[in-house]
């Protein structure tokens, strides 16, 4: 478990993920050397990771989530094939051991990406399910109270107007070329700092500055903040995948993304109509969950649940507004 500091400085990074310690320290009550240091230990412990992101619509993609039922005497290769895909941005193993839940970066326009005609053809896959998400209603770091002490709204209105996550305006446009390592050094490290991006470019910090606001205005670039969350005291982890009526979509989804466990709700195509990422303590701690929690939600006509055994991948990424989101590992 974080201690209260720790928490507060991951909250800080939510609503601001590029803000600069001094900043982050003046919220948080703490110097800027401690919250620097507090940061990379947690960075070095795999609790926390910043990342600068491409928005998978520049390439005319869509975030999908796939379920992948198989053999289990073949999940240890399927699972290794995964990893090695570098269109998987996510993959766990359900418990059981016959399904793998991945994201993936998909074309919407008809295609069938290569990457499932590849896994149709592993052997001992028996059925890929995959469902486009269609809208998320759990925007990132909305609530931290769910996840440990957060910071009084006053620091966080601080955060917004001295450090305001830019707003995209139109459509993200391509990348140029010289870009490349840019983009490749943010991908590393979202929080390197624009003299570390100079050095790592070839340009000034000017240049830096000026490009980066581009990116980030045309919505071609964001920032996401990786968590693990059994960190945070939540090991358990529950892919749900519910139903509810046309009509009652979006009533039924913003219920749902505003439960307590909560940490990413979204409608999607397929079978269900709505997925939701859930983090508790343990098995009964979900029992209770499912029992007071999901029943008090509108509409919900049924479901089934996907609980987590362990983590192949994590890289980034859900849907967030046709932005890209890491999921809780």
């Amino acid at each position: 478990m974080l201690d209260t500091l720790d928490s507060h400085i991951l909250h800080a990074l939510h609503v601001a993920p590029r803000a600069p310690f001094r900043l982050v320290g003046e919220v948080v009550g703490a110097s800027e050397q401690t919250v620097a240091r507090r940061y990379r230990t947690m960075r070095r412990a795999g609790t926390v990771r910043v990342v600068g992101l491409v928005n998978p619509a520049v390439q005319g993609l869509v975030a999908s989530v796939v379920r992948i039922s198989l053999r289990p005497d073949r999940i240890d290769a399927c699972a290794e094939a995964l990893t090695r895909l570098p269109e998987v941005s996510f993959a766990n193993i359900s418990f059981g051991g016959s399904e793998i839940v991945c994201s993936m970066a998909t074309p919407h326009e008809g295609r069938m990406p290569e990457v499932l005609r590849q896994l149709s053809r592993t052997p001992g896959v028996l059925e890929i399910d995959t469902r486009m998400s269609l809208h998320t209603y759990s925007p990132p770091g909305a609530d931290w109270g769910r996840l440990g002490p957060s910071l009084p709204e006053e620091a966080v209105e601080s955060l917004r107007e001295h450090h305001p996550r830019t707003t995209p305006q139109g459509l993200p446009v391509e990348p140029h070329e010289e870009d490349a390592a840019l983009l490749a050094a943010l991908a590393e490290d979202g929080r390197a700092s624009q003299a570390t991006l100079a050095d790592r470019t070839g340009w000034t910090t000017g240049r830096v500055a000026r490009r980066l606001e581009a990116l980030e205005r045309s919505g071609t670039l964001f920032y996401d903040v990786d968590l693990a969350l059994e960190k945070l005291g939540y090991p358990f982890s529950a892919a749900l995948w519910l139903n509810t009526s046309p009509a009652r979509l979006h009533e039924t989804g913003s219920a749902l993304a505003a439960l307590p466990r909560v940490v990413f709700a979204s409608a999607t195509s397929g079978a269900q109509n709505l997925m939701a990422i859930v983090m508790c303590t343990d098995a009964a701690d979900f029992y209770d969950w499912l029992s007071r929690r999901l029943a008090t939600v509108p509409e919900v006509t049924g479901y089934t649940v996907s609980v987590r055994l362990r983590t192949l991948k994590q890289a980034a990424s859900l849907v967030y507004q046709g932005r890209l989101v890491a999921p809780p590992r």
